[in-house]
């Protein structure tokens, strides 16, 4: 199997990319994932208004390392004029590509018209996205869904005025907002895109294991694969996928592989948020790490008490080493 496509001239070597994820998508976790296989790493959604207003949280989400390459900013908005100027200002830091948000179903995003509630609006995606690659010179992507609801499915649609406007790659989330994460994927739709336009197209939805990802590959003919949710608690992922592709011996890792690069996780966390943020940040990761182990639940409870890395530590060892 073919494994990696350029974006413009951009290589996303071994084919799979890391989906935005609020919350979770910050620099440890996207350098986990990076060593772990992952060809691309991309950046939380950062609001065109609120980097306009330079925001002091938004400085945060724009944090990569010096070797942390190939690696996307997404920008989400619906005023083509400030995306635009947003996006000329991202495009001076060191990201390798600009990412535009036109798949994200929460509700105070879709609300003010933004998201994937521009799925609903093919004019004003259109004006968007020619503004903004017009005046860009490093690559621009965007990443839809299949549609806003069943009665609106307009992915075929979007992909072609997204490559009439100039954007060298699309990633399709293989469901529609309505479904939010819910329900199954619709892979027939990445399938359609990937027919309809001639810039790589990026699959999304239900990857969770390397059978998952070559049957993706080989069902739509997609250039690449994004996983998000998936990699929560998993960056080693990237690594079971890739060497399935290869057909490779695939690492499984046992409990003590677990609980070390959670550790690892949290050490990294604290170095960028301090000890108190960054063991409050690591509550959920933990729960996404030992999901299924045993008294995985009690775990949950004490370690949302630990205010310390000491105290982190002490409560892994205890429950698993």
């Amino acid at each position: 199997m073919n494994l990696g496509f350029n974006i413009g001239n951009v290589h996303i070597k071994g084919g799979l990319c890391l989906g935005p994820m609020a919350g979770v998508g910050d620099l440890p976790f996207r350098k986990l994932c990076r060593e772990e296989g992952c060809g691309l790493t991309c950046t939380e959604m950062v609001s065109a208004k609120a980097l306009l207003y330079n925001n002091k949280n938004t400085e945060k989400l724009l944090e990569i390392e010096k070797d942390e390459h190939p690696v996307a900013v997404q920008l989400f908005g619906s005023d083509p004029d400030i995306l635009t100027e947003m996006a000329l200002r991202l495009e001076e830091m060191d990201f390798d590509i600009i990412d535009f948000n036109m798949g994200c179903p929460v509700n105070k995003v879709v609300k003010n018209n933004e998201g994937s509630a521009l799925m609903k609006n093919p004019k004003l995606s259109e004006k968007i996205l020619k503004s903004m690659a017009s005046r860009l010179k490093k690559p621009l992507t965007v990443k839809i869904r299949k549609g806003f609801n069943e009665d609106n499915v307009n992915a075929v649609e979007i992909a072609k005025i997204a490559e009439y406007a100039g954007v060298s790659a699309i990633a399709v989330h293989a469901r529609t907002r309505e479904q939010f994460y819910s329900g199954k994927a619709d892979w027939s739709v990445i399938r359609k895109v990937k027919e309809a336009v001639n810039i790589p197209v990026i699959g999304n939805g239900d990857i969770f294991s390397g059978k998952e990802a070559i049957d993706m590959f080989n069902e739509t003919g997609c250039d690449g694969i994004m996983i998000a949710r998936a990699a929560r608690g998993t960056p080693w992922i990237f690594r079971q996928i890739l060497a399935c592709l290869e057909k490779t011996d695939i690492f499984f890792p046992s409990t003590e592989d677990i609980i070390k690069i959670l550790l690892r996780h949290a050490k990294m966390q604290i170095e960028m948020e301090g000890e108190y943020a960054g063991i409050r940040s690591m509550r959920k990761h933990a729960a996404w790490y030992t999901h299924g182990f045993k008294n995985s639940a009690k775990l949950r409870d004490d370690i949302n008490h630990a205010q310390t890395y000491n105290e982190f530590k002490e409560l892994l060892i205890r429950y698993y080493l």
